[in-house]
């Protein structure tokens, strides 16, 4: 390590075959944690290149557990973190619309580092199992049109990792990772990034994959669309700025996003607002998301033809069906 942290105080970048192999290392526990504590604090200071965040995933996907969902036809939506806004689960609000109206969804997330709660944190408090059998996943996504890949379990190489995270508590290039290495390589995906950086970087890796995609990005520094601000949308590497006027939707504050400061709460948050009784910000801001994800997987379909599918979703309770079916079966 002290070879490659040399090269890095030296402002040199890593290959894309050197970064895939200084993460498998991590992972296999060849570092202590002062030394994986020291790299991750590079890329705190100076932006992670193509190569570097491409090497890096190519590690993950090397050592993760693989599933097979691909005759599904599945999609993620599943943001990067590290925003700082703890908002409420809205990637996993939109999943479960997306379920609702009748897409198949292979959720991957994992539990909060940076905020209070993240998907796994949601769905183990409402009762659900966490697994890697593929059979138990083929089985929810049937029944419920999803199933959930809790991240540490794909990938328990990480394991070496998550102590340094957790004593950090601050967003690092790990959670640019987290949307890229879905165990089910999903052929569709809605990704929220914190950054136009980015967003940019998330663009170039998307389209060397073929995969359907969309990117989503708040300019007031969200990672999902919270119609505070004007926010941009690339799609299939095509770019758009909207303003929540152009798509009809009320204008939010930060606070009426807010996740709570306990699980418990945020937990009440998501079944709230499955249940019909979000606010209007928060209706708005889980319909517009997955308005962009229903967008990205059926482009034939115009943007409004997009929402009005997701509002039926939610308001006339089928992405609580989802969600009840799904809980049933564990």
């Amino acid at each position: 390590m002290r070879k490659v942290l040399n090269h890095l105080f030296e402002y040199k970048t890593l290959s894309r075959k050197e970064a895939e192999e200084v993460l498998t290392n991590i992972a296999s526990g060849t570092y202590s944690e002062p030394e994986i504590a020291a790299f991750i604090t590079v890329f705190l200071m100076r932006s992670i290149s193509v190569a570097e965040l491409s090497g890096f995933r190519d590690a993950l996907m090397n050592l993760c557990l693989k599933v097979d969902l691909t005759d599904f036809d599945i999609v993620d939506v599943c943001g990067t973190g590290g925003d700082g806004k703890n908002s409420f689960n809205i990637s996993t609000l939109v999943a479960f619309i997306l379920a609702g109206a009748g897409l198949k969804v292979a959720k991957h997330g994992n539990y909060a580092v940076t905020s209070a709660c993240g998907s796994s944190n949601i769905l183990e408090y409402l009762g659900y199992k966490f697994s890697t059998q593929c059979d138990k996943l083929r089985r929810e996504i049937d029944k419920t049109g999803i199933c959930f890949l809790h991240a540490p379990l794909f990938n328990p190489a990480m394991k070496n990792i998550a102590p340094v995270r957790k004593a950090l508590k601050i967003k690092t290039f790990f959670n640019m990772l987290g949307p890229l290495v879905n165990p089910a390589s999903p052929c569709k995906q809605l990704t929220g990034v914190y950054s136009l950086e980015l967003a940019r970087l998330y663009n170039y890796l998307f389209q060397e994959s073929g995969k359907h995609y969309a990117i989503v990005h708040n300019f007031d520094g969200y990672d999902e669309i919270s119609l505070t601000s004007d926010f941009k949308v690339i799609m299939n590497g095509v770019e758009q700025i909207f303003n929540p006027g152009n798509l009809n939707y009320e204008r939010n504050t930060p606070a009426d996003l807010h996740g709570g400061a306990t699980i418990d709460t945020a937990a009440g948050i998501f079944t709230d607002i499955l249940n019909g009784k979000g606010s209007k910000a928060q209706n708005g801001v889980v319909v517009v998301n997955a308005q962009m994800a229903i967008k990205c997987c059926m482009p034939e379909k115009s943007l409004d033809e997009c929402r009005a599918i997701a509002e039926e979703s939610l308001f006339s309770g089928k992405a609580l069906v989802s969600l009840n079916k799904l809980i049933e079966m564990q």
